[in-house]
């Protein structure tokens, strides 16, 4: 049965990896050459990105440093002189993945006594920093997620393309309830100079990642997030328009909105008078003062006017992730119904179907509330896909609680559900509160709840059956190989058979519609970066699979 962590989602088409490693910045003055240091005196680098999606954007902007300083991309962590690990601390098999390395990281320095290994992302608080070379002993240097901008000039690797100082950056920290955290407020700087200077290396030319917010301000009693990413701090917004209107230019047909709490952008920003018409108030969690400033909303539909010289959007496909309840306001919802560029999907995690549980769990929204506000996407955008997290056995979750979450699932027939079973995080307000479930327990809970979404999700899917959709084709799949388990990627056995013997100059294809439905087609490599339509022939609970219409 397969189990998802959260809140890792695919919510944009997987990465195309790049031909192969990415080679260093030339500088575009002829005069540098002669500063520009021996590639042999350079580390190759290799960044292994673990979690959510706002973390494969900050790996985007470290190797980009990284490349820009000279540094070659290695194709592998066994061939690279350096790896960059950023973690994800959501769940305890996510940290459990990178202790688990420790033992053959010390092998391979053993082998090159030269290698270094930073790790970076949540797992790195100031709060835990004394315990981490424990439990990490491979690695030589720790950097918390406001610190990644400064990865270059830490190492020592800033040169002639890159000198000390190119992107300047000034981490800091602040207190949240007496706890010592990150302050993302120059990570917004940092995300200029990084796009001023050309140190982004997008793993994809079709696909992009652009962060419009850093942190977290809820309150959710199980997350390390607001803990590790410090307080929300929104970039400007004539800054994320300017970013995307180069996403455009360059030919990126897909963009994908980022934050930790994505829909809460705008709140922290400066009133502007050409933001007078904003009025979006909270309706539940902690009252916020949005009066003249931009939202989401007013976003969505700045970058949805870009248009080329036909009038068509400039970026085909406009996503978001992650939303919050709290900040699924009208205002937002009248965007997706009017914006053509923005995909008929919305991920919205519920986390609990108990009221209750969402209580414990501070959430500060009702099951009542939260229906409403699906209802009402439904009636703005029908047809829109929708999916969510859940958690099971978090604290003192009783049978009838989580009969209530199966009720909900079963009442709201998601098309995706990411589902996990709870893990205690250290320093989480929940570490207060009895992790009283058993493990047992907590499996047959996740087991129950995935085998009713897998049902849920057969049915959703087999209503595409003979519907023709438009799919943008990302990848190519290669044959399987037998140590191979990514089945929402590859799709099921009856899928790969149906590709087994394809004609020479046909390959295996998959894509997403604009639902965020993983679609497997045959046809030609050239396709990868296209927009095609698909006639749906095959539906099975994760995926599609039809023949070019």
């Amino acid at each position: 049965m397969p189990t998802r962590a959260l809140p890792v989602l695919d919510i944009a088409p997987p990465a195309v990896a790049p031909a192969g490693p990415r080679a260093p910045l030339t500088p575009d003055d002829e005069r540098l050459r002669e500063f520009r240091p021996e590639l042999r005196s350079l580390p190759s680098f290799f960044v292994w990105t673990l979690g959510c999606q706002m973390n494969k954007s900050d790996s985007e902007e470290m190797a980009g440093r990284l490349i820009a300083a000279g540094c070659e991309e290695a194709g592998t962590m066994d061939a690279a002189d350096l790896v960059v690990i950023n973690t994800c601390a959501i769940r305890e098999a996510a940290e459990a993945k990178v202790i688990g390395r420790q033992g053959h990281l010390q092998l391979l320095k053993r082998g090159n006594p030269g290698m270094r290994v930073v790790m970076t992302g949540c797992s790195v608080r100031e709060s835990n920093r004394a315990g981490l070379r424990r439990r990490y002993p491979a690695v030589d240097l720790f950097l918390r997620p406001d610190e990644e901008p400064e990865l270059v000039d830490r190492l020592g690797l800033a040169s002639a393309q890159a000198p000390v100082g190119a992107f300047s950056t000034t981490s800091a920290t602040t207190v949240v309830h007496g706890a010592t955290v990150s302050d993302a407020t120059h990570l917004v700087r940092a995300r200029t100079e990084a796009i001023a200077g050309g140190a982004v290396s997008r793993h994809s030319a079709i696909s992009a990642w652009l962060p419009i917010i850093y942190g977290c301000d809820k309150t959710c009693t199980y997350c390390i997030v607001p803990f590790s990413r410090g307080p929300e701090r929104s970039r400007p917004f004539d800054e994320i328009v300017d970013e995307a209107r180069a996403l455009a230019a360059t030919g990126y047909r897909e963009v994908t909105l980022l934050g930790q709490n994505v829909n809460s952008y705008g709140h922290d920003l400066e009133p502007e008078a050409r933001f007078g018409h904003v009025h979006t108030a909270r309706t539940v969690g902690r009252r916020q003062d949005r009066e003249g400033r931009p939202d989401l909303a007013e976003l969505i539909r700045a970058i949805d006017a870009l248009r080329t010289a036909d009038g068509r959007p400039a970026i085909p496909r406009l996503r978001f992730v992650t939303s919050h309840p709290w900040d699924l306001s009208d205002r937002l919802i009248d965007a997706l119904r009017d914006c053509p560029s923005v995909c008929e999907a919305l991920h919205l995690p519920v986390q609990s179907g108990s009221d209750p549980m969402l209580r414990r769990m501070g959430r500060q929204y009702t099951i009542e509330h939260y229906r409403e506000r699906l209802t009402r996407i439904r009636e703005a955008v029908p047809g829109i896909a929708l999916s969510t997290d859940v958690i099971v056995g978090f604290c003192g979750e009783t049978e009838a609680e989580y009969a209530a979450t199966l009720r909900l699932l079963d009442a709201i027939r998601y098309d995706q559900v990411f589902a996990a079973a709870y893990s205690e995080r250290p320093g989480t307000p929940a570490t207060r509160l009895a992790d009283d479930v058993p493990p047992a327990e907590k499996r047959r809970r996740l087991n129950e709840l995935l085998a009713l979404q897998e049902g849920i999700g057969l049915e959703r899917n087999r209503a595409w059956l003979g519907r023709t959709t438009e799919v943008l084709v990302d990848t190519i799949v290669p044959p399987r190989s037998h140590d191979h388990e990514d089945e929402e990627a590859e799709g099921t056995s009856e899928s790969r058979d149906a590709f087994a013997r394809l004609p020479d100059g046909v390959s295996h294809l998959t894509g997403r519609s604009r639902e965020n439905k993983l679609a497997h087609l045959a046809g030609p490599a050239g396709l990868v970066g296209r927009l095609v339509d698909v006639r749906i022939e095959h539906a099975g609970p994760y995926a599609l699979r039809g023949v070019l219409a």
